[in-house]
């Protein structure tokens, strides 16, 4: 064996050189696949690939009236690698009449890794976002000034009507969950927060393109890279087309005017929703730019919640609008017919007195248009009590459930499943288990819950869900869903109620009596039947009750159906009534004759602290 010296080492040298290679391939992988920003460098030097941002999809009405449309706006980019040798920080400040302190608090917003997780010197950065035409002209003029600056073209919302603010929705900003979620989004980018901008954010949104630049060795854009051969253009958001009639919904919201409530019109035989007006409500076009965030936060912080859609989230005891509910119940559970009479003695009569004064006994058609309270509290009672109690109560708990499952089945207590009406509330039909908690197993019976005969107690609905049960009754046993988009597929939605449609004419015979002869008598239609249910529902102790109606016309073939609630108010027949009124004339004859009811409606106020944010901003 040879015994040499240098021999030995050419081992170590050997080890030396393939640690050295290693080290280099190691070094090369993360330059090119791990370190994106070495990646980022490296092409930056000669190209510039921008985002082109699509238009978002137009929003129309269902006679084809633009709600929605896009305005272009523009952004200042700035890349901050760039900016470090002889930036003009002063005249940059100055073409866009922004002061130093303005820009340095941006800056380190920017760099602020916690704030701006997509942080990179190497890549575009929003530093102004939002901007008009005029407030970019001068810096356009001076670009080539400022390297690692850019202007990109976007768009924003704008509205052809000031109505319709809680259905439409509202674009902003996205939050870092939402880029966590959605690789579509990058920071600066935009989309719907809330009402059918965000139901329908991928279809309306459309898919980004790419535009490739090619700048000199100064960072001066030279154009187009190879002619656009490596752009990818952008690809539109596609249009709506909405169930709602504008016109309808701003006479809705122009006789809400200094009131709470909401007023709901739906379609009967599609379960299309012609209106869903909220109030307080607000124009749109304040939620839109650079003031998004202060009038965000004005309307979050008043006391009187235009934020919340109450058409679809407040829940309310339905009060006596729910009696046409509650004799369909009785008639198909066989508690009651059409000639059945109860005996009323008015505000004497016991345990539940009656508001009315008419004459005694009285049927069910009777009942319906003087809204007698006794008489449903004994049809209620006898329907629950038609086949005993039975042992520990088991017989009547089980009559409580068909009752509760008939109640159900009109789509009261629970969210629409299969609607695109996004924020819902689910309201309440109470159970046999939440009253034998409260009340003890066997500690409860017809006359414990009485209150739910007349739409009290733990009954809790929303103004839709009373609107859908008003185009169930006018369809006679069945009802679509209702939903905002105007879509046929919707028609599939159909759901039947546990009522037998023979006992529907009867309950419609009673709403036309009340518009004849009853508590609606006032507000007929003229040459128009229609049928109707006022309703007073209780609104806590010390407080003024809530006004209610629902309605329906024509009553032999309804086009539409509506539900009226005005806050704080009183009687049914007195605020929601004629509200509802003058919303079925307006759809079914297309003007308002009755001119004087309108004015007296519009310009009531019931609530001085509801704010009129209609007003457009300049």
């Amino acid at each position: 064996m040879i015994n040499d010296e240098f021999y030995k080492r050419r081992y170590v040298l050997t080890a030396i050189i393939v640690m050295v290679v290693v080290v280099y391939i190691c070094r090369l992988f993360a330059l090119q696949i791990i370190d994106t920003n070495a990646s980022d460098r490296a092409e930056s030097n000669a190209l510039v690939k921008q985002t082109v941002y699509p238009p978002r999809g137009l929003i129309y009405d269902r006679n084809g009236e633009l709600l929605v449309f896009n305005q272009p706006i523009y952004e200042v980019t700035m890349i901050m690698r760039e900016m470090r040798n002889g930036f003009d920080t002063i005249g940059f400040c100055d073409a866009l009449n922004i002061s130093r302190e303005t820009f340095d608090n941006r800056v380190e917003e920017i760099k602020n890794k916690k704030k701006n997780r997509g942080y990179s010197q190497y890549t575009p950065q929003v530093f102004l976002s939002q901007l008009g035409k005029e407030d970019i002209v001068v810096l356009q003029e001076s670009l080539y000034k400022y390297k690692g600056i850019s202007i990109r073209k976007r768009t924003l919302r704008d509205y052809t009507y000031p109505t319709a603010a809680q259905v439409l929705g509202s674009v902003g900003e996205v939050s870092q969950r939402d880029i966590e979620r959605d690789e579509y989004y990058a920071i600066g980018d935009y989309s719907g927060r809330d009402g059918i901008e965000k139901t329908y954010e991928r279809v309306l949104r459309g898919e980004k393109g790419v535009e490739v630049l090619m700048r000199n060795a100064k960072g001066i854009i030279q154009g187009s890279y190879k002619e656009g051969e490596m752009d990818m253009p952008a690809s539109a958001g596609q249009d709506l087309t909405l169930t709602l009639d504008v016109h309808l919904q701003m006479l809705a919201e122009e006789l809400l005017q200094g009131k709470i409530g909401s007023v709901v019109a739906i379609e009967p035989k599609t379960g299309e929703i012609l209106a869903l007006a909220s109030n307080p409500t607000w124009d749109p076009s304040l939620l839109v730019g650079r003031e998004r965030s202060m009038n965000y936060n004005m309307l979050l912080n008043d006391p009187t919640k235009p934020l919340l859609n109450r058409a679809t989230m407040a829940q309310y005891p339905p009060g006596s609008t729910f009696k046409t509910l509650q004799a369909l119940v009785c008639l198909q559970e066989g508690a009651i017919t059409k000639n059945t009479m109860y005996a009323c003695n008015g505000k004497g009569t016991k345990p539940i007195s009656c508001t009315h004064f008419h004459g005694s006994p009285v049927s069910l058609l009777g009942a319906i248009e003087q809204s007698c309270n006794p008489y449903f509290h004994c049809a209620f009672r006898d329907m629950l009590e038609k086949d005993g109690y039975g042992k520990d109560n088991e017989t009547f708990k089980r009559s409580f459930n068909i009752w509760r499952d008939d109640v159900l089945s009109f789509g009261l207590g629970k969210k629409f499943s299969d609607t695109d009406v996004s924020e819902q509330s689910s309201g309440n039909i109470p159970t046999v288990a939440f009253y034998d908690k409260y009340f003890g197993k066997k500690r409860w019976k017809a006359i414990t819950i009485r209150s739910l005969s007349i739409g009290q107690g733990e009954i809790l609905v929303t103004p839709l869900q009373l609107c859908n049960m008003a185009a169930t009754i006018a369809n006679e046993g069945w009802y679509i869903t209702p939903h905002l988009l105007k879509n046929d597929t919707m028609l599939a939605h159909l759901h039947k109620t546990n009522v037998d449609p023979k006992w529907f004419p009867i309950v419609k015979e009673g709403m036309e009596r009340v518009m004849t002869n009853g508590t609606g008598r006032w507000y007929q239609l003229d040459s128009i039947r229609s049928g109707g249910k006022t309703g007073t529902a209780q609104a806590g102790k010390g407080r003024v009750d809530h006004a209610f109606f629902i309605g329906i016309a024509p009553i032999d073939d309804p086009k539409i159906a509506v539900m009226v609630v005005v806050e704080n108010s009183g009687f049914g027949a007195t605020w929601a009534a004629p509200i509802a009124s003058l919303v079925m004339e307006q759809y079914l004859t297309g003007e308002i004759r009755r001119t004087d009811l309108r004015k007296r409606m519009a310009t009531a106020v019931i609530n001085p602290n509801v704010k009129n944010m209609k007003k457009r901003k300049e």
